[in-house]
């Protein structure tokens, strides 16, 4: 599996999974495609990220940050495969 993780982002991980955080794809959004963040007990892929399977094609090569910002601290895909996406960051298309 293709997929970068930041050490900020293992970091948040570490804290945040009970035990693990997991992220899948649905349909939906303003863009097509929705990430879906959550916790489950499933063993994780990479540091504490459980990826759901069929996800694994829409995130191929990406890289997941975690951001801290004025507004907030947020988990960004950053995903070189989408060709478009809302300005939340939270959908996209392929």
């Amino acid at each position: 599996m293709q997929i970068q993780v930041t050490d900020n982002a293992k970091a948040y991980l570490a804290k945040a999974g009970k035990p693990n955080v997991s992220l899948n794809v649905k349909g939906g959004g303003c863009s097509g495609f929705q990430y879906e963040w959550g916790t489950t007990e499933k063993e994780p892929h990479v540091a504490n990220l459980w990826l759901d399977p069929m996800a694994e094609m829409f995130i191929f090569g990406c890289t997941i940050d975690y951001v801290e910002e004025l507004g907030g601290s947020y988990l960004k895909v950053v995903n070189p495969n989408a060709t478009a996406s809302c300005g939340c960051g939270e959908s996209f298309a392929v």
